[in-house]
């Protein structure tokens, strides 16, 4: 991007625990030194920052620079894809798994400012869901369906404990209820009846802040990854849980993966999220789309 070029950001001023305005204001204050202008906009809600993002796309931008963490790049993608606008990233989340996947620094608001001016524009593909609801939502990382579905269900159903001692109680809980789930999935048109503790299907590699669920996605083949782990045994899944960080699980005998363009997708009663996020009740159709998005990424060495 050009040092005269028009930045939107767009901060959610929850995210990190309430630490992205901050990193938005070290980011204003490096793009200022930088000799770029900064409009910056700030929504009360998901659905009013959304309109915001529209807004200036319409009076039109460089690129759209957000501050925080993977729930807000979800936001920004739905207004993005096959728009042609770059996205730059300035990460204030507790997850991460965007900056990550793409190198962008995550500690350091002024460096990950510096990536927007200096950086390349990489074209990279987007996961899309289409619901049998009719809903239609794109996403970055992963999508997620099954055990890490129900944990994050209970999850947001739960009203203490706050943070992540929420998230662990919640994953207890499933655990006690741990049981195989009836899918059916069709793999490029192939079908299959399976059973399941979840599936993952992922554009880029990790979920979750570095759980490198589909250790081998690449966002700019046109394909989505798929792991699927099978396992009724609590203890078996638990020793599978560090094994994700590294990407080692997919040697285990519980797992296995498929690549495919198209996958459909169907548990009774179970939800898909993806980047974090709540999208729809399964069935669903999820797709790679070929070059979606022109993200910001640092310049090679």
């Amino acid at each position: 991007m050009t040092a005269q070029g028009r930045i939107t950001m767009l901060t959610n001023p929850a995210s990190g625990h309430g630490s992205a305005p901050h990193a938005a204001e070290r980011a204003v204050a490096q793009f200022h030194r930088r000799g770029v202008d900064v409009v910056a906009i700030a929504g009360t809600d998901a659905e009013h920052a959304r309109r915001l993002v529209e807004g200036a796309l319409e009076r039109g931008m460089d690129a759209l620079v957000v501050v925080g963490g993977d729930g807000i790049i979800s936001l920004a993608l739905q207004v993005l894809a096959q728009t042609g606008i770059p996205l730059g990233i300035i990460p204030a989340g507790t997850g991460n798994d965007h900056a990550r996947e793409f190198a962008i620094p995550t500690r350091d608001p002024e460096a990950a400012a510096d990536v927007v001016v200096d950086g390349v524009e990489r074209t990279i593909d987007l996961g899309r869901i289409r619901g049998a609801d009719g809903s239609d939502k794109w996403f970055g990382t992963v999508m997620a369906a099954g055990f890490d579905s129900l944990v994050t269900d209970r999850t947001n159903r739960m009203r203490w404990p706050h943070g992540r001692m929420r998230y662990n109680l919640a994953m207890v809980a499933e655990l006690s209820k741990l049981r195989l789930l009836p899918f059916r999935l069709s793999f490029d048109g192939e079908e299959v009846a399976t059973e399941l503790t979840l599936a993952a299907f992922g554009n880029t590699r990790s979920y979750g802040g570095g759980m490198l669920i589909c250790p081998d996605a690449d966002p700019s083949d046109g394909q989505l990854d798929v792991t699927m782990v099978a396992s009724a045994s609590r203890t078996k899944l638990i020793r599978l849980f560090p094994t994700v960080f590294k990407g080692t699980h997919t040697d285990l005998d519980e797992v296995r993966t498929a690549r495919a363009k198209t996958i459909t997708v169907d548990s009774p009663g179970i939800n898909a999220y993806a980047d974090g996020e709540y999208m729809c009740p399964l069935p669903v159709e999820v797709s790679a789309v070929p070059g979606a998005l022109k993200i910001l990424t640092p310049a090679a060495p």
